[in-house]
């Protein structure tokens, strides 16, 4: 793994993270949150607090995308009282060769990718209010797509509720969309200096 840039202290929500600045190209780097790598005792206080956030909406079904959403959105579920979730995938496996799919590329993931909804698991979500969990909103990429399989298969999306927003690329990506983004918090981008300081850009 490369090492780090440097740290950047992160607020998300009432937590306090150190995140370290990876580089994602020779000019760009990002503070890194791997929701994952936080621990069980953040993850249930973050998905604790996004569940406050969404109470107000009459949310049905919470939806999110593999893998860095799951931990957060298990944690809104039982917050929130709802006994099922619905997850989009992004590895192709046996019982998704007829899956709902639609493109996606991430800043963190090389190439292009398919986001894949299991036909069998439309009904969960048809005709009902649905909340979109993720880690992270960057690029808006992923999200675009998990708002278009949603009302693919007839949902109702009425929130997307992230640990925190990066940059400001994904209000264009997400156009009227961005309007339905809740966040514990917000993350700038970095610029890499020539000389190999760090500064943040957005």
């Amino acid at each position: 793994m490369t090492a780090p840039l440097g740290i950047y202290h992160a607020q998300i929500g009432s937590q306090q993270l150190e995140l370290p600045l990876m580089a994602v190209s020779d000019d760009l780097a990002i503070a890194l949150l791997i929701s994952v790598d936080q621990g069980v005792h953040f993850a249930e206080r973050a998905g604790q607090e996004l569940a406050a956030l969404l109470e107000p909406l009459g949310v049905e079904v919470i939806a999110s995308v593999a893998t860095m959403g799951i931990p957060i959105a298990i944690e809104v579920v039982r917050t929130l009282g709802i006994d099922d979730y619905l997850v989009f995938q992004k590895t192709p496996k046996i019982h998704l060769a007829d899956a709902l799919s639609e493109p996606v590329r991430s800043i963190t993931t090389g190439g292009t990718q398919k986001l894949l909804l299991d036909r069998n698991r439309v009904d969960v979500v048809t005709g009902r209010n649905v909340a979109l969990i993720d880690d992270v909103i960057s690029t808006g990429a992923s999200v675009r797509a998990a708002l278009a399989l949603l009302r693919r298969a007839q949902a109702n999306p009425v929130a997307v509720a992230v640990l925190a927003t990066e940059g400001s690329a994904w209000r264009d990506t997400l156009g009227r969309d961005a309007g339905l983004v809740q966040s514990l918090g917000s993350l700038p981008l970095f610029r890499r200096g020539a000389n190999g300081e760090v500064s943040a850009i957005a």
